[in-house]
């Protein structure tokens, strides 16, 4: 593999431009600053050419059209005729206008909620590709939002792709997640894990961030708010790029790419490579996967356009999770030293490091776009899409204490797992539903999956003012769970004969946690462990809206009604004629309308408001892993209000936003920790779950601005300040960690107890300054206050400390002529090296033994600490 893609990248630095005939700078029309990177082509044609880094650009003209188009991301397009020019020309400065939200160009098609300008009546942030690729680096996809209002990112120490997003308080499975207009949040959970589109910092074109209820039409999960991920399409320009990037922890990361522009104005075919590998910041925290994508565009006729894209990240990673504070004090020798990035979850094997812990998965995803342009007035977009999802993690079966095989230091020491395991008799191992557990080894729980949807939107210009569309959303999904064996560590098998679908039914065949072989080698059901059920969820919906706008007045109104359809199937606890569940059917709904007034050609105001009925997830559907319906599983109610002010002139921006979000009847499911006493006095042993129905309140007000300062320097900042509170009380039922129920309350009152998870008070400054004109270097700094813990066993959220983080970024591009650039970039995030708590999961109050506690927090809380200083530095060629 890796040499494999230094040939790649040595075979891309071969390419160079040809000479030209054409010449000229393209600047943006406010600053005058040179654009990087616009494309110039020959309109009709597929002669084109990208400008330099002084904006300057060559080209050759060919026969046929003599108009130039001009594009470049967030920037209006302009076209240029030479009609009746001769010889060279040159064109001097050309002036690009910016476009606001600058996202027209690039979206392919009309399924897509895609806020265009400052007029349309929602909080919206939106991120450019540019800072995608300034600001990428060796961080998750999650971390590029950071630098918006009431956007907080937390569990980036968990391992490659474990970071979780929270948007005004609420986490990412209840805010929906959009890719080129597809819904991508799990359809079970809504959970997004951010390790299956590991590549998508390399093929993200942009980022809207709508939110609150936001401005899309389907009847989707926008409790918190809709984030559109927009994948880049077919390039309509030839060239490309190699790049290599280097960064802490032997962070390693080689991408090359290549796109044949628009052949004879009708095809054409862009694609990319990456390969990634690294030990990661906590310790036991090892990972390496790829990322590929391959996009070809058709242009059928003037009215008819198609785009078939389709991407995956292969990967896999080992894991770090909560655990008390009191573990990171490790060192025997060293009983009161820190060790901020201490995992258990690892250890070691004739010398040879082995982690219990490991995520593995590969999802390959495809859509195809088909824009259809009737007349001027109407046209129909639709993406047809599918994803293939096999994976699963890893972790511990059997005797599942593995503390007892712990070395002084906390580590895993399999030498003594498997010199126990040699004293089990026959080498068979049991973990059943009596409780009984003999023998340990080491499980992979699959999660496998089949995904297919469509949506399709007509739209409809009835007058001058007035446009109408209408759209489908279609959806089905079939899931498989259950777990398998990956390492036997000495045993023989495991006697699974307590299931009922068998009797003496040992299972000895194991499957390599990797997520290439995961897309062929899945267990049977004869080779399955522990547990095997499948789910079937259908879903069907239809929106509509009625937008009007005139030179001062935007308003919208959208309706969205859908059923989603649930089947649960028991494959190893019910017999084959007791398999299927009940037939669950949820119905969701919204209905939604906003207006914005522009007071004069600076100032806007905008208002909009919104209730739905959101269907209630699969997995909080059928009680305590099993086919009964769990009767606190109803239809969520949300009830959201905005208002905002709007301020913009050459030089400065600002946005004003005040919100409120009722969310009731909302069912959730939570971990319990290995030691956590329930109210009743008993034990959790390894772990459990807890069942809850609650009702939340979230209200806040947000600011952002941007000041230009002069042609070289420009200022960012925005502050929030949320009230996310619980209301009413918490009915809770309470479950070992063989899903048996041990304990269930009516009515635990935590009116006024703060939702944790993200901080409710965020600040954030950001500078950019170009001294000269090659370099550039970016300075932000992001506060975070009102961070509480989540409600642990009792009724209490625990005020966690507040801290700062400091980044920095510095570019420099070296111009090779001919359309090539050189370009060098370093980052330094958490430039400080401060430590902080990023997420706690329970909530024990401060000691009043000051060496019980870790900063004020007591020790013994379950907790995972924020990274500390990290860094890359990369070198990119462009052609």
């Amino acid at each position: 593999m890796k040499k494999f893609f230094t040939l790649t990248i040595f075979a891309l630095f071969a390419f160079a431009m040809n000479a030209q005939t054409v010449t000229g700078v393209i600047v943006d029309q406010e600053t005058a600053e040179p654009l990087i990177g616009a494309v110039v082509q020959q309109k009709g044609t597929s002669n084109g050419t990208i400008t330099d880094i002084d904006g300057s650009f060559t080209l050759a003209l060919r026969e046929g059209n003599p108009v130039l188009l001009l594009t470049f991301l967030g920037f209006n397009d302009s076209e240029i005729d030479l009609t009746g020019k001769t010889g060279s020309i040159d064109l001097g400065n050309v002036e690009l206008s910016s476009n606001a939200m600058g996202l027209e160009e690039v979206t392919i098609t009309g399924t897509m909620d895609i806020v265009k300008d400052r007029r349309t009546p929602v909080a919206v942030s939106t991120i450019s590709v540019a800072e995608i690729q300034a600001n990428s680096g060796n961080v998750e996809f999650p971390e590029l939002m950071k630098n918006t209002p009431s956007i907080y990112v937390a569990g980036q120490s968990g391992g490659y792709g474990d970071s979780e997003i929270f948007t005004r308080g609420f986490d990412q499975t209840n805010t929906a997640f959009l890719l080129n207009g597809q819904p991508i949040n799990g359809m079970e959970d809504g959970k997004m894990y951010w390790s299956n589109w590991s590549g998508m910092t390399d093929v993200a074109t942009a980022v809207q961030i709508q939110r609150g209820l936001g401005s899309s039409k389907l009847a989707i999960s926008s409790v918190g708010g809709t984030i559109n991920i927009i994948m880049k399409a077919t390039d309509i320009a030839k060239g490309g790029n190699a790049s290599i990037l280097y960064g802490n922890d032997n962070y390693l990361k080689a991408t090359a790419s290549y796109s044949s522009g628009m052949i004879n104005d009708k095809f054409g075919v862009s694609f990319l490579l990456t390969h990634w590998q690294g030990d990661g910041w906590a310790e036991g925290t090892k990972g390496a996967g790829q990322n590929y994508f391959i996009s070809a565009g058709y242009k059928i006729n003037n009215r008819n356009k198609i785009n078939f894209l389709i991407t995956g990240a292969p990967q896999y990673h080992d894991q770090n999770f909560n655990k008390r504070i009191s573990d990171h004090y490790n060192d025997p020798a060293n009983p009161d030293e820190f060790n901020i990035k201490f995992n258990n979850n690892y250890g070691t094997l004739d010398g040879e490091y082995l982690s219990m812990r490991r995520n593995y998965y590969h999802k390959p995803v495809a859509n195809l776009n088909w824009d259809l342009k009737f007349d001027n007035q109407s046209s129909l977009s639709t993406v047809a899409y599918a994803s293939w999802g096999n994976g699963g993690g890893t972790g511990p079966y059997g005797d599942t204490r593995i503390d007892g095989y712990n070395t002084a230091d906390g580590h895993i020491d399999f030498d003594n797992v498997i010199a126990a395991n040699a004293q089990v008799d026959g080498g068979i191992g049991l973990n059943n539903v009596n409780r009984q557990y003999l023998g340990t080894a080491i499980r992979g729980s699959r999660n496998n999956h089949a995904w297919y949807g469509l949506v399709s939107n007509y739209s409809k210009k009835l007058n001058q003012n007035l446009n109408f569309s209408i759209g489908a959303d279609l959806r089905t999904y079939h899931g498989s769970h259950y777990r398998e064996l990956v390492d036997l560590l000495g045993l023989n098998g495991f006697d699974e004969s307590d299931k009922a679908r068998f009797n003496n039914h040992i299972v000895s065949e194991t499957f390599p946690a990797n997520p290439w072989t995961a897309m062929y080698k899945n267990a049977s059901l004869a080779e399955s462990i522990d547990y095997r059920n499948d789910e079937t969820i259908s879903y069907a919906g239809a929106f509509s809206q009625f937008e009007y706008t005139n030179s001062r007045i935007s308003a919208f109104l959208q309706g969205a009604i859908s059923n989603q359809s649930h089947v649960r199937f028991e494959l190893h606890n019910n017999t084959e004629a007791e398999e299927k569940s009940e037939n669950v059917n949820n119905l969701g709904y919204n209905v939604k309308g906003g207006a914005s007034y522009s007071i004069n050609t600076n100032n806007t105001i905008f208002f909009n408001t919104g209730f739905y009925q959101r269907q209630p997830f699969h997995d909080n559907i059928y009680l305590n892993f099993s086919n009964f319906v769990n009767p606190v599983a109803v239809p969520e109610k949300v009830f959201g209000i905005e208002a905002g002010y709007k301020f913009a002139n050459q030089n400065f921006a600002l946005n004003l936003n005040a919100y409120r979000t009722s969310w009731k009847d909302r069912a959730t499911t939570r971990t319990l920790n290995d030691g956590d006493e329930l109210p009743n006095g008993f034990i959790i042993i390894s772990e459990g779950f807890r069942n809850t129905l609650q009702n939340q309140l979230h209200s806040g007000v947000e600011l952002d601005f941007s000041y230009k300062i002069n042609k070289m320097a420009s200022v960012r900042g925005y502050t929030s300040i949320g009230d996310w509170a619980y209301q009413g009380s918490l009915n809770s039922q309470y479950f070992d960690v063989n899903r048996e129920l041990v304990y269930q309350t009516d009515g635990d009152d935590v009116d006024g107890v703060r939702v944790g998870g993200a901080a409710q008070t965020t600040f954030g400054l950001g500078l950019d300054v170009k001294p000269i004109k090659p370099l550039f270097v970016s300075l932000k700094y992001n506060y975070y206050n009102n961070l509480y813990s989540n409600i642990g066993v009792g009724t209490t959220s625990l005020l966690l400390p507040d801290f700062g983080l400091l980044d920095l970024g510095v570019r420099y591009n070296v111009d090779l002529a001919n359309g090539q650039l050189l370009t060098l970039r370093g980052n330094i995030y958490n430039l400080l090296g401060t430590e902080y708590i990023s997420r706690a999961t329970s909530s024990v109050e401060a000691s009043s033994v000051e060496s019980e506690n870790w900063n004020g927090v007591n020790k013994s809380n379950f907790v995972q600490f924020g990274k500390t200083r990290t860094w890359n530095v990369s070198l990119k060629y462009s052609f």
